[in-house]
């Protein structure tokens, strides 16, 4: 991204590098990483700490029996890496982090069908001035809950988990990361149509197997 186009009309300033950055906002954070010419370290790792659970979430909806799945998430930051200086509405920063972890599913999903080696990445990532080290995500996230709430979240889960691959996949797209039916039926390459009974059915689905758990906790 041409940096010039960073005015006081088009863009909020970043914010005062003197400023750690644990203290700035995620649209900082994303603008003080788009100055220079490799991301600022310092605000990147901590887009990272904000973001990353969020990311891990999305890939184990997406993929909950992928040993590597902390591969996926390390390359989704990766790609974050290489591209933030592309992203040209820093306050989308966390709906862009989703669609970059959706669409490496998918490649990765691609690559399997024609079983080609799974993906497999360094424990460091290696960028132009030196290398990071990343702390991935606890491959099981989830709030801190009562036992009752956490016993249905871990149900939901399991539902989920359970679900075909191109149900599971339509369903974590629509409900947990809240995308539109088009943007769905862009990334899977399906019709509006078939998104759309993909996800009645992935819902009549869970609603099965989740009140058969709640009838049986009455």
């Amino acid at each position: 991204m041409n940096q010039s186009v960073f005015t006081s009309w088009s863009l909020p300033r970043a914010a005062e590098p003197s400023l750690p950055a644990e203290k700035l906002s995620n649209v900082d954070l994303v603008l003080q990483c788009q100055l220079g010419h490799s991301p600022d370290k310092a605000a990147f790792a901590e887009l990272l700490r904000r973001h990353q659970s969020h990311v891990e979430r999305v890939l184990y909806y997406l993929a909950p029996d992928w040993q590597d799945r902390s591969d996926l998430v390390q390359e989704v930051w990766i790609r974050v890496y290489r591209h933030i200086k592309r992203l040209q509405e820093p306050m989308k920063f966390r709906g862009w982090l989703s669609r970059i972890a959706t669409n490496l599913f998918y490649d990765e999903l691609r690559k399997r069908k024609r079983h080609r080696q799974p993906l497999s990445l360094d424990a460091r990532l290696a960028v132009e001035d030196g290398e990071m080290d990343w702390e991935i995500a606890s491959d099981t996230p989830g709030p801190d809950e009562t036992l009752t709430t956490r016993e249905f979240y871990d149900q939901l889960q399991s539902a989920i988990a359970d679900l075909p691959d191109v149900f599971r996949t339509t369903i974590v797209l629509r409900e947990i990361q809240g995308m539109a039916y088009e943007e769905i039926a862009e990334i899977t390459g399906v019709s509006l149509g078939t998104v759309k009974s993909r996800i009645a059915r992935a819902r009549l689905r869970l609603q099965s197997q989740l009140q058969s758990y709640l009838d049986g906790n009455e």
